[in-house]
């Protein structure tokens, strides 16, 4: 496939109707709307890695997914498919999200069942104070918990075939996003000074966009 600033649907092995959802996706204010109105899947099957088709077919997305389907639309509007992985403690889930630019200043569309880990609004002058903005709300257990995050990571590095369109679980994407250079948000002897959160953010906690069959899964996404 010859490389252009942008693809058309077809060089991407996206069929005509998928093609259309995509490219009917024109500002990231819309992709973000799309990704958030997906309900959230909760892998009741057990972990899984779906492509853009996949997320397509089956409706549902977690956040990786998402910034999948994010990505690809970005690239069909001649944007790059840029993403960046956010990593917390052993005792918490990591994060991706889909970056934009706009006037030099970094945003990201973002899906999560909470409503903190979302949409950022492009004003960030860095990547790390992009990241940083997801900082104070990001614990679990009553303890922050968000440590690292990415460099930016070009999908286009990747063939459309093991993210966009895979009948299979894209892991190895996901490896790589994981083996990308990440740089720490805080030192360890900041650690001591971080404040729990309040009765009142953790009832805040507490509100998810999508139910599932017990409170701990819905809360986990």
């Amino acid at each position: 496939m010859r490389r252009r600033k942008r693809p058309t649907p077809a060089e991407l092995g996206l069929t005509a109707a998928e093609g259309r959802l995509l490219t009917s996706l024109r500002t990231p204010q819309r992709i973000q709307e799309y990704v958030s109105a997906l309900p959230a899947n909760f892998e009741p099957d057990g972990d899984c890695l779906r492509s853009v088709r996949g997320v397509l077919r089956h409706r549902e997305a977690h956040c990786l997914e998402a910034a999948f389907v994010a990505a690809c639309a970005l690239w069909l509007q001649g944007e790059p498919p840029l993403v960046m992985d956010l990593t917390a403690t052993r005792e918490d889930a990591d994060h991706v999200v889909t970056l934009f630019r706009r006037d030099g200043c970094w945003g990201a569309i973002s899906k999560s069942n909470h409503v903190w880990l979302r949409w950022r609004d492009p004003v960030y002058r860095s990547l790390r104070e992009l990241a940083m903005s997801y900082f104070h709300e990001y614990f679990n257990k009553g303890r922050k918990t968000l440590r690292t995050y990415s460099v930016s990571i070009d999908l286009r590095r990747f063939a459309p075939g093991t993210w966009i369109t895979s009948e299979e679980d894209c892991w190895e994407v996901g490896a790589a996003l994981d083996d990308a250079r990440h740089y720490p948000l805080i030192r360890p002897a900041q650690k001591r000074w971080l404040v729990p959160p309040d009765a009142t953010v953790l009832r805040a906690d507490d509100l998810v966009q999508y139910e599932s069959r017990d409170r701990k899964t819905a809360r986990k996404y």
